[in-house]
């Protein structure tokens, strides 16, 4: 399974990469929404994980842009401010506070990329 860690913060990406490879997922990183869909478009990710503050275009409107391109796509808003109240951020599949400890995160995304029962 393919992973898009998309975060303006080095360390956060190094952090993820790490963590989640140690899962068995194959991760790319991209430090600017540009970077991310273009990454996002070549590489066709099962699920992106991406931050809301970062320069030039933020993380809700790169969602808005991946959501169009497939609304099937699992996207999990990952911050470190609380922007739960926003309207916007309620297209994604799921919301993050940044911490150190990603046990919340990965367990999310094992959520995520759980196949749907088609019952």
């Amino acid at each position: 399974m393919k992973v898009l860690v998309v975060d303006d913060d080095a360390a956060i990406r190094r952090l993820y990469k790490e963590e989640l490879e140690e899962e068995g997922y194959e991760v790319f990183l991209a430090e600017s929404s540009e970077e991310a869909l273009r990454i996002f478009s070549e590489v066709k990710p099962d699920i992106v994980t991406l931050d809301i503050r970062m320069p030039g275009e933020d993380g809700i409107e790169v969602l808005r842009k991946m959501k169009e391109f497939d609304s099937r796509l699992p996207v999990i808003m990952c911050t470190a401010y609380d922007h739960r109240d926003d309207f916007n951020v309620w297209a994604s599949d799921a919301y993050v506070v940044k911490s150190s400890n990603l046990d919340e995160l990965k367990e999310i995304i094992r959520k995520c990329l759980k196949p749907k029962d088609t019952r």
